[in-house]
């Protein structure tokens, strides 16, 4: 062995632990097929595909695939309200599949599917199944810092760590898949969570293969510089960033994203309240509300003025069909009341009334939905019917508003997507609007 084959030797090589695809669905466009069979072959893969690609139609087409091969079950974990979406696609693909609570439930075969908390909670094991996909699989973001997490590993990894002393390796789940439109490039911990999970590479291997570390944040991950080619290359081996059909060589035709206007609407700060220095002189201007307890406040104080310039764009159209998001109880309690004919979607709510709201927004019955993007910003899919939303205030989680915008403005919507934001003078310098001029929207004036 000389030199070059000893380096060459060194490197990570990709892990294939799949199967050969039968026939796949004439119902998916050719680049859904294509992915669909490198993720078959794969065995555990992540597609990481733009909003509106059909990422629900590809992961049922992969259960089929699983259960045909296996004669076993195949179960998807969802948001919740997004299993309205999976039912719809699976009947458009001559499929069925059945939302369950418990293994009992269940029969020896077939598609399920069933949400996060169901998991998390501990009433369905997902090792009774002979494969799984996360849709929109945002709990692995929280990397060994949440229980949803550590719960993850455990039941579909067999990489038990929830004591935090001891880990332990046990049963896993056989074919995995992660399926989410919006990993971050340049969150590196992230994709090393969704390796993890996939069984491609441990995290404490991949951070002394390819990362400088940093002594003062941990979890601070620098690429070497000379590994960042073969950093990449690792990734394209288990994991497929598409962000059109053109990426794969086929025609964008049908995909393209129709016009975004965002309009801001800034909102006067009532300065009566600024409060005083440490040294007791009055403060003549209210500080910016940079901090979570700050904007908090900051949105208390301000509620009536943005419940005001919210009945107000609401006037533009009334019989619009729009989406509401908001972040407070109190900002939910005060839309309830302003606007009675709002349905609201809410964390303490019935989950069986939560699903069918959802459900009614989606396909046209419900006009207006007032909800939280913590809750329906990921998985659901509203544009068929709305193509306008209203944010009350703005939030400090980047990946929950990129979510939420995306729930409209995404292929196959086919009209232009308005978004107003509504903040107040003390919220100028922070949360969203700090990044207003990003991305591909166009700025518009208060108004």
């Amino acid at each position: 062995m000389n030199y070059e084959e000893f380096i060459a030797a060194k490197k990570v090589a990709p892990v294939d632990a799949g199967f050969e695809p039968g026939p796949v669905s004439e119902c998916l466009f050719e680049f859904q097929r294509d992915i669909v069979r490198w993720a078959i072959r794969k065995g555990r893969a992540a597609i990481f595909a733009a909003f509106g690609l059909g990422k629900s139609r590809m992961q049922l087409e992969i259960g089929r695939q699983v259960c045909a091969h296996t004669g076993g079950r195949f179960l998807i974990v969802a948001p919740l309200g997004v299993r309205g979406e999976f039912k719809c696609d699976a009947e458009a693909m001559g499929l069925s599949i059945t939302f369950v609570r418990r293994i009992e439930e269940c029969a020896a075969t077939g598609l399920y599917i069933t949400n996060y908390e169901t998991v998390r909670d501990g009433k369905l094991d997902p090792r009774d199944f002979d494969g799984a996909s996360l849709d929109e699989a945002s709990c692995l973001r929280g990397f060994g810092g949440t229980k949803t997490f550590r719960e993850f590993m455990a039941l579909f990894a067999g990489d038990d760590r929830r004591n935090m002393h001891e880990r332990v390796q046990g049963q896993s789940v056989r074919y995995r898949f992660v399926a989410t439109a919006t990993p971050s490039p340049n969150d590196l911990i992230e994709l090393l969570a969704y390796s993890a999970f996939l069984d491609v590479l441990d995290v404490s291997q991949a951070k002394t293969r390819f990362f400088k570390r940093d002594s003062t944040k941990a979890d601070n991950l620098t690429l070497h510089a000379h590994k960042e080619r073969e950093f990449w290359l690792w990734v394209s081996s288990w994991a497929l960033f598409v962000t059109k059909p053109s990426d794969l060589g086929y025609s964008d035709e049908g995909y393209s994203l129709p016009p975004f206007e965002v309009y801001w609407h800034e909102i006067p700060s009532d300065h009566a309240g600024a409060g005083e220095e440490r040294s007791g002189q009055g403060r003549l201007l209210r500080d910016a509300a940079l901090g979570i307890v700050d904007a908090s406040r900051e949105k208390r104080d301000s509620l009536n003025a943005r419940m005001a310039k919210l009945m107000e764009l609401r006037a533009i159209d009334p019989d619009a069909h729009r989406i509401v998001w908001h972040d407070l109880e109190s900002e939910r309690a005060a839309i309830e009341k302003a606007c009675p004919e709002v349905v609201s979607v809410y964390g303490s709510q019935d989950l069986e009334e939560r699903e069918q709201a959802i459900a009614d927004f989606s396909n046209g019955a419900v006009r207006e939905l007032a909800t939280k993007p913590v809750l329906c910003g990921s998985g659901c899919n509203f544009q068929r019917h709305c193509a306008w939303a209203i944010y009350l205030g703005i939030g400090f989680k980047f990946n929950d508003f990129a979510q939420s915008i995306h729930r409209l403005q995404r292929f196959l919507q086919t009209k232009p997507v308005r978004v107003d934001i509504i903040y107040t003078e003390a919220e100028r310098e922070c949360g969203t609007c700090s990044n207003r001029s990003g991305g591909n929207t166009t700025s518009s004036s208060p108004r």
